[in-house]
C-alpha cells in the first residue's frame, strides 16, 4: 500500500495548478469634479462582472498547456505498448493490497464543486453571486460531460475489471478537477488552501478510481486534463454567455445543486423567473 500511497501523493502534485492573480480594481475620483456619485460608485462595486475584470476571463494559450498534455499522455496510453505495460503495473501493485472496493469515489467526485455553493451558505464569499457562479458550473459541466461520453463512445477501452469498454476516460475524474479547477477559480484570491484542499479531494477521487479497478492511471490522467480544461473553458465563455442568454432582469436567482444515482448523474437546475 505504500506505493499506492507515493502514487496519490505524485498525481495530487502533479496535477494542480494556479491560475494569475486576480488584478486589483482602481477607482480614481477626481476631487475637483462630481463625475462620479457616491451611488454610481457603489452600484459598480456591486456590480459582478465589470470590464475592468475582462483579463480574468480573457482566454490565454499558456493555460492550455497543463490540460492538454494530460489528455494527450492519457490518449498515448491506448495505444502505447509501454504506457499499456505501466498500466498493468499499477494495477497488479494496487491489487496486492487491496481487501474490499472503498466507493468513497463515487461520492468525492462532486465534493469540490458543492464546497462552492457550501462556504457561501457559510459566509465565505467567493469571486461570483449564486447566479454567475451557477452559470460557469453548468457551462463547464456540460463541455465536460459531452467530452468524456463522446470520448468513451469512440476509443471504448476495456475496463481493468473487464465490466465493460467505457474505461476512457474517467468521468468521475473529470467531474471532480472540473470541481477542483472551478473551487479553485472562486477562492484563490480569499484562501489558496481552499482550492489546494479540492484539487486533494479530487486527486484522491482519481486514486480511488484505480484502487476499485474501475481505471487505468491514464484514464485517470486524461480524466482531469478534461475536467480542469472544461472549467477554464467555461470561464472563458462565461462572459458571453451572459450578456447573450442571461441577462440580470430576466433572471432572479438560480441554484444548481449535483445529483447522482445508479443510472446517471449531473446537475439539478432550479431557475426562479
Amino acid at each position: 500500500m505504500r506505493n499506492g500511497r507515493r502514487l496519490l501523493l505524485t498525481i495530487c502534485t502533479v496535477l494542480f495548478t494556479t491560475s494569475h492573480a486576480l488584478p486589483q480594481d482602481t477607482e480614481i475620483l477626481h476631487k475637483d469634479t462630481n463625475t462620479y456619485t457616491k451611488d454610481s460608485i457603489q452600484q459598480n462595486k456591486d456590480s459582478t462582472f465589470k470590464s475592468d475584470d475582462s483579463n480574468y476571463y480573457k482566454f490565454k494559450v499558456k493555460q492550455l498547456v497543463l490540460p492538454a498534455s494530460m489528455i494527450g499522455i492519457g490518449i498515448l496510453g491506448v495505444y502505447s505498448d509501454w504506457l499499456e505495460s505501466k498500466n498493468y503495473q499499477i494495477k497488479d501493485e494496487l491489487r496486492k493490497n487491496i481487501d474490499k472496493k472503498i466507493t468513497i469515489d463515487v461520492f468525492s467526485q462532486y465534493v469540490p464543486m458543492a464546497a462552492v455553493y457550501g462556504l457561501n451558505l457559510a459566509g465565505l464569499k467567493g469571486y461570483h453571486n449564486l447566479k454567475d457562479r451557477t452559470i460557469i458550473l453548468a457551462t463547464s459541466y456540460l463541455i465536460m460531460s459531452i467530452t468524456v461520453e463522446s470520448l468513451k463512445r469512440a476509443i471504448k477501452e476495456e475496463r481493468p475489471d473487464r465490466s465493460n469498454n467505457q474505461s476512457f476516460p474517467s468521468g468521475h475524474t473529470a467531474t471532480a478537477f472540473m470541481g477542483a479547477e472551478f473551487l479553485w477559480r472562486e477562492y484563490k484570491d480569499v484562501s489558496p488552501c481552499i482550492g489546494i484542499t479540492g484539487y486533494a479531494v479530487a486527486a484522491g477521487t482519481g486514486f480511488f478510481r484505480m484502487y476499485n479497478n474501475k481505471h487505468w492511471l491514464t484514464d485517470v490522467i486524461a480524466g482531469a486534463g478534461i475536467g480542469i480544461l472544461s472549467t477554464k473553458i467555461g470561464y472563458w465563455l462565461y462572459p458571453t454567455i451572459k450578456n447573450k442568454l442571461f441577462k440580470s432582469k430576466h433572471l432572479k436567482n438560480v441554484v444548481a445543486l449535483p445529483y447522482y444515482n445508479m443510472k446517471g448523474a449531473g446537475i439539478c437546475c432550479v431557475i426562479n423567473l
